[in-house]
C-alpha cells in the first residue's frame, strides 16, 4: 500500500492553479491533469469511476456489509488558490521536527518562524511538510485528496473492512468559489457527505460565511494635468476615496470568530479608469445582507458627488452558511465527532472562516460538514502539513464508515 506522504507528494507535483478570470470549466485545463490521474488510479484499483466534460470525478464503492446503511460520500478539491504559484513545488521534509525556525530553502534568508506562527510549537516532534518558500504547498487541498484516495486504497485491500455504498468525488475550481456549479447531487448519489478541507487537527465545521464578491469599476476623466483644474477625474483617487468610505475594523485583519469583513482583494488603474474587487464575508445572513447594502450606498455616494455613472458594482453572491441546512441532519456532525475520538482527535467544532464546496452542496440537498485535511497557513508559501494530520484524517474517515455500517 502507497504511504500517504508519498501519495500527497505525487499530488502536489501537479500544477493546479485555478484561474478566477477564465470562464470555462474548470477554469484552468491543467486541473484535469490531476483529475484524470485520479480517476485513472480509482479504476486501476478496480472501483467504477468516471470524469465528465465539467472536471467532476465520481466514484462509487459498492456496500459489503450486508446493512442499510446510507450512502455517505467523502469530497475534495484538486485546484490550489491563485494567490500563489502552485507550479514546480519543492517540498521539504523536516522530521522530529524541534521548535526551531525552518528555513525555506528556496528564498535565502527566510524562514518559518514559531515567533510568527505560534501553531508550530503545537507540531514538536512531528513530521512537516514545508514549501522551499518559493510557492504554496498544496495541502489545500490536496491532503483532503491524499487521505481521500488512502482509504480507497485501504478498503481495496482489505475487503474484510465493513462498510455500505461509498461515494468519492473530486472537483476543480473550489478556490474561485465555482467548485460544484455543475455537479450533479442525485448522480453522485450520497445521502450525506463530507469534505476533507479544514485545517489542523480536530476542526469540525458546518457553519461558515455567507459570500459575495464586488467588482467596481471608476470611469476617470483623464486631462493634461497642465489644464486639469474643474475637469479631471481621477480614477485611482476616486477608488481610494470609496475604499475609505468602508469601515476600517471590518478588514480581516481586524477580525475573527464569527466577525465578517470587507475584503479589498485586487486594484488595478490609472486616472482614466479603476477596476478593484471584494469579497463581503459574514455569518449572520442579516450582517452579510447589510454589508451588501452599504457597498451599494458607498457606490451610490461616489455617483452622487462626482457623477452618475462614475462607479459601477457588479455584486454576487457566492454561497451561504449551511449550517441551517446540516442541522436538521445532525447526525453527521455527532458522527464525525465520534469518529474523531476513536481516532484520538479531540474534536473542535468551529465555524469556517471560508467557505467549502460542502456549504453550497449542502444547499443542493447533500448536507455535507467539513472535516480537518491537516494542512495550516493556506494559500502562500508558509504553509505546512503535518504529516501526522493526514495520517489521523484518514482514520477518522474509516471511522465514520465504520460507524455508518453498524
Amino acid at each position: 500500500m502507497e504511504k500517504i506522504l508519498d501519495r500527497f507528494l505525487r499530488y502536489v507535483s501537479v500544477d493546479t492553479q485555478s484561474c478566477e478570470e477564465s470562464e470555462t470549466q474548470p477554469s484552468a485545463a491543467k486541473e484535469l491533469n490531476l483529475l484524470r490521474m485520479l480517476r485513472d488510479e480509482l479504476l486501476a484499483m478496480g472501483v467504477e469511476a468516471t470524469l465528465d466534460e465539467y472536471g467532476y470525478v465520481m466514484a462509487t464503492i459498492p456496500a459489503n456489509c450486508g446493512c442499510d446503511a446510507p450512502k455517505i460520500g467523502f469530497i475534495a478539491h484538486v485546484d490550489t488558490a491563485p494567490d500563489a504559484s502552485g507550479c514546480g513545488v519543492k517540498p521539504q521534509i523536516i522530521s522530529d521536527y524541534d521548535g526551531s525556525d525552518i528555513a525555506l530553502a528556496g528564498v535565502p534568508g527566510l524562514f518559518l518562524k514559531p515567533s510568527e506562527f505560534p501553531e508550530l510549537l503545537l507540531h514538536k516532534g512531528q513530521t512537516l511538510i514545508t514549501t522551499d518558500g518559493t510557492t504554496l504547498l498544496g495541502a489545500d487541498d490536496k491532503a483532503g485528496v491524499a487521505e481521500i484516495m488512502d482509504t480507497v486504497q485501504y478498503i481495496v485491500e482489505h475487503p474484510e473492512f465493513k462498510h455500505g455504498e461509498l461515494k468519492i468525488g473530486f472537483t476543480p475550481d473550489e478556490e474561485i468559489g465555482r467548485g460544484v456549479d455543475k455537479f450533479d447531487v442525485g448522480k453522485f448519489g450520497a445521502d450525506y457527505a463530507y469534505t476533507m478541507d479544514g485545517g489542523d487537527e480536530g476542526e469540525l465545521e458546518f457553519e461558515n460565511f455567507n459570500a459575495a464578491s464586488a467588482k467596481i469599476h471608476i470611469q476617470g476623466r483623464n486631462v493634461h494635468p497642465g489644464y486639469a483644474k474643474g475637469k479631471m477625474l481621477n480614477a485611482i483617487l476616486i477608488a481610494q476615496e470609496l475604499n475609505s468610505l468602508l469601515p476600517v475594523d471590518q478588514r480581516p485583519e481586524f477580525t475573527a470568530d464569527y466577525e465578517g469583513f470587507f475584503h479589498i482583494i485586487s486594484f488595478k488603474g490609472s486616472v482614466e479608469e479603476a477596476d478593484f474587487a471584494y469579497i463581503i464575508r459574514d455569518h449572520d445572513r442579516a450582517k452579510f445582507e447589510q454589508k451588501k447594502v452599504v457597498m451599494q450606498q458607498c457606490v451610490d455616494f461616489i455617483n452622487a458627488r462626482y457623477g452618475e455613472g462614475v462607479a459601477t458594482l457588479v455584486l454576487r453572491d457566492q454561497y451561504y452558511n449551511m449550517r441551517e441546512m446540516v442541522e436538521p441532519h445532525y447526525h453527521v456532525v455527532g458522527t464525525a465527532v465520534k469518529a474523531m475520538e476513536m481516532a484520538g482527535v479531540k474534536p473542535r467544532i468551529q465555524p469556517i472562516r471560508g467557505g467549502t464546496d460542502g456549504a453550497r452542496l449542502s444547499f443542493m440537498g447533500l448536507p455535507c460538514p467539513n472535516i480537518f485535511a491537516g494542512g495550516l497557513n493556506f494559500h502562500g508559501k508558509m504553509e505546512f502539513l503535518p504529516l501526522e494530520n493526514m495520517e489521523k484524517a484518514a482514520a477518522v474517515i474509516r471511522n465514520i464508515i465504520t460507524l455508518y455500517a453498524q
